[in-house]
């Protein structure tokens, strides 16, 4: 049994998307899919920066699912196609399970961390990439960040957080004293999304 989480310390990430390109590429993720996304506090737009001139200032803050201990989309889900995996803590999507009704998306208060297959996955090139092991995509289910359970599964840890060029990003079992994460989430202060939503996410962004 594990509780993993993931912590992202706010003051390392210089907004590069190498997280957001590390879980596209290691997903297979199908053109116009992202599951991690990185905004800023100023605006909706790329690189925007809070603030008026000359006191602005940037701070990025990636987003994708954040793996709630108390997940809404679990309990809305009525075929049971979006669980809490017992052994991790990992919100997880059985795609075969799924009918497309996109509830799921609806309860979820952390917007644009999903997406839905309208069509058949397209994608730029003609040969897959990434894990061999990951789910094949499909058309009219909806799909969100894994954690990368593939490599979970392998004793591995998420790509965006292997790839991040700043380290960033930390990743771990909460309920382990001795992990990275824990100490971190421990020693340092910290913000998460929505916390009034009483969803109780996975995720930490260090302050």
């Amino acid at each position: 049994m594990a509780r993993y989480a993931m912590a992202i310390d706010t003051k390392r990430c210089v907004g590069c998307n190498a997280c957001s390109m590390a879980c596209k590429m290691t997903n297979n993720l199908p053109d116009g899919t992202w599951w991690t996304r990185v905004l800023t506090e100023g605006g909706d737009e790329v690189d925007t920066p809070a603030g008026i001139f000359p006191e602005v200032s940037m701070r990025y803050v990636t987003v994708s699912c954040q793996h709630c201990d108390n997940p809404a989309c679990v309990k809305v889900c009525p075929v049971g196609a979006t669980y809490k995996d017992p052994e991790t803590g990992v919100v997880r999507q059985d795609y075969d399970k799924c009918i497309g009704c996109r509830m799921c998306m609806a309860a979820c208060p952390y917007t644009g961390v999903r997406s839905f297959n309208w069509e058949e996955p397209g994608y730029s090139i003609d040969h897959a990439v990434g894990d061999a092991d990951i789910a094949a995509h499909q058309k009219h289910v909806v799909e969100k960040c894994t954690f990368c359970y593939q490599r979970l599964a392998r004793g591995e840890t998420p790509a965006c957080m292997d790839l991040c060029p700043a380290r960033a990003r930390h990743f771990g079992d909460l309920d382990d004293p001795d992990s990275e994460v824990s100490q971190l989430v421990g020693e340092r202060s910290y913000e998460q999304l929505l916390t009034s939503e009483g969803t109780k996410p996975s995720v930490y962004y260090l302050v």
